[in-house]
């Protein structure tokens, strides 16, 4: 990876592409790639949708290579939902072939001067930009088949729904899995509605010929490596939790621990939440003879993910993860998987944020849209959002738009973005990340739930607000590095937990790199990550009244412990205080 690939969409003569070296970005990948070039590049001021946006895609360090669970991808911006900056992470098989195809980051920038929309070819041959105005309004899953029938069925693929294309603040780029099925999201913070806007469609990665990435040191990389996989496998959460009942195994522990929004987040325990649990999903799967225990990109060894058929056998989704089930489900009071299936599966072919059009369906049931508990409800407005109604662009605005719309008050959103599946009242530690994130309420920015419910890394009451400022304080740091790795996130649960693991990693690092590394240089990088982040976010206007969360939180007790969000707002202002 020493190359950037810039593709100017506003160029005079029509789209062009080229490279560059990396230059003053040397030595950064992932999320540290892509937020260094957007606190670096984009002026903090400008329209998220205009021609001085641009939209990064970045492998992490150690993608494309035989580390296992590093086939994370970043993807970052200026976010249109939150005006503030962005870096969505998804999975997929995108990571893995951009980084063999030698490039540390792909750059869109500038924007069309017609409505043509264009599709981006690139293997080791080069870059082609194709103008295909047959793929506009396509859903991501007849999107990727028609791409298929055009360039096989070994390419990775990057794509935009009918959502990216009407420029929703709630669009997602979708990356490809295994099965070159568009089911792995960098969801957050309207990020495809940014590829809209540069005019692209999709980009067609082939990594045909290229070799996989060596490591500096082979026999210390190997090493590290293997260790850090019998780290991982000896986890109870990533050796057996996870496989068997993938990210949804949170359901019933949240639910029990009296912090799962539902109804809206009026409470923290759902009556129907056993329906809709890991443990019920996985029943369902296997009966229907779906797949449990499967990873999304090649090299992971967690597999949290799966297939979920429908009633009849045939494929319907992949399996629907926590804070999808939680956003579709609990919130929305909805204890019917297939029901939550089908929302999933409408939210990646159209290309939607599952959690905010969860939390945006919730207000808008709040506001007498639809009722609480009916999923067919859901389905419908859903649908309205796809086709791009009234209706349906209020919806795909996201949930302040749907709340300010409609006039609702409890509107569980902080700088404009929808929390996830954990109500900050029960869990305060995940309280302040939703508060004080540069990115929006955002539970992967520092998972307080470790600490707070699973006792993973030592425990921190979570109904008290003592001790949750450090703990996410320390989390948001080790994340943004480990998000700059290209590693799977799930990992924090072993490397929290066990030291052999986390200084395997730390040593598969340094061989990838030629590098003599230590822990403190990991936090030194996610410091610096952030730096990036809150000086992007200060420029563009932000202040300490942006990291406050919704005054609800504070007045209104939540059952069943009948508490309120509790940390001090001078103690928030204390996060990023290094």
């Amino acid at each position: 990876m020493d190359k950037i690939l810039r593709i100017n969409m506003g160029n005079e003569g029509g789209p062009q592409a080229s490279e560059e070296p990396l230059g003053d970005y040397a030595g950064l990948a992932g999320r540290g790639m892509t937020s260094a070039i957007v606190a670096t590049e984009v002026p903090p001021l400008c329209h998220p949708l205009g021609k001085y946006n641009k939209l990064i895609i970045a492998p992490g360090m150690l993608s494309g290579s035989h580390a296992a669970q590093s086939g994370r991808v970043s993807v970052g911006c200026k976010s249109p939902l939150t005006g503030g900056i962005k870096e969505a992470n998804s999975g997929g098989q995108g990571a893995q072939v951009l980084a063999r195809l030698k490039y540390a980051a792909i750059a869109l920038e500038g924007k069309p001067k017609d409505n043509t929309l264009y599709k981006v070819v690139i293997n080791k041959d080069g870059v082609e930009i194709i103008p295909d105005n047959s793929l506009k309004m396509v859903g991501n899953y007849d999107l990727i088949d028609k791409i298929k029938s055009e360039y096989g069925d070994k390419v990775a693929c990057i794509s935009i729904g009918p959502a990216g294309e009407m420029k929703m603040a709630a669009a997602t780029v979708a990356f490809t899995d295994m099965e070159q099925r568009p089911t792995r999201h960098a969801g957050r913070g309207g990020v495809g509605a940014v590829m809209g806007s540069k005019g692209v469609k999709v980009i067609v990665l082939d990594d045909s010929g290229m070799p996989t990435r060596s490591p500096k040191d082979p026999e210390k990389f190997k090493a590290a490596n293997k260790e850090f996989v019998r780290g991982l496998k000896k986890h109870p959460i990533t050796g057996q939790g996870l496989p068997s009942f993938g990210t949804n195994i949170l359901t019933n522990l949240i639910n029990e621990a009296g912090a799962l929004p539902t109804h809206n987040f009026q409470t923290g325990r759902f009556d129907g939440a056993g329906n809709i649990s890991g443990e019920t999903q996985s029943k369902i799967m296997k009966s229907r003879g779906g797949t449990v225990a499967k990873g999304c990109h090649k090299g992971c060894v967690i597999r949290c993910s799966g297939i979920y058929n429908d009633r009849d056998g045939n494929y319907l989704t992949k399996r629907t993860e926590y804070e999808t089930v939680w956003a579709h489900g609990a919130n929305c009071c909805i204890d019917d998987m297939d029901a939550i299936a089908m929302l999933d599966r409408l939210d990646d072919d159209y290309g939607l944020d599952t959690i905010e059009m969860g939390a945006a369906i919730g207000v808008a049931m709040e506001a007498g849209l639809a009722k609480f508990g009916d999923g067919e409800a859901a389905i419908n407005l859903l649908k309205e959002v796809g086709k791009g109604t009234s209706l349906g662009r209020i919806l795909g605005s996201g949930a302040a738009v749907t709340g300010k719309v409609f006039g609702v008050e409890r509107v569980p959103v902080v700088k404009g973005q929808a929390m996830p599946a954990y109500d900050p009242r029960s869990v305060q530690g995940i309280g302040v990340t939703y508060a004080t994130s540069p990115m929006g309420a955002d539970h992967t920015a520092g998972y307080a739930v470790t600490a707070n419910i699973l006792g993973v890394g030592g425990t921190v009451d979570p109904l008290k607000p003592e001790g949750q400022v450090e703990l996410s304080r320390n989390l948001q740091i080790a994340t943004a590095a480990i998000d700059a790795t290209g590693l799977c996130l799930f990992i924090a649960f072993a490397i929290l937990d066990q030291e052999d693991t986390f200084n395997a990693m730390i040593d598969m690092l340094g061989a990838f790199t030629g590098q003599d590394l230590t822990a403190d240089d990991v936090v030194a990088l996610g410091k610096k990550i952030l730096d990036y982040e809150k000086d992007f976010n200060t420029r563009a206007g932000f202040t300490s009244k942006q990291d406050r969360l919704p005054d609800f939180f504070k007045n209104e007790p939540l059952p069943p412990h009948n508490v309120t969000f509790e940390v001090k707002d001078e103690d928030l202002d204390q996060v990023f205080n290094w």
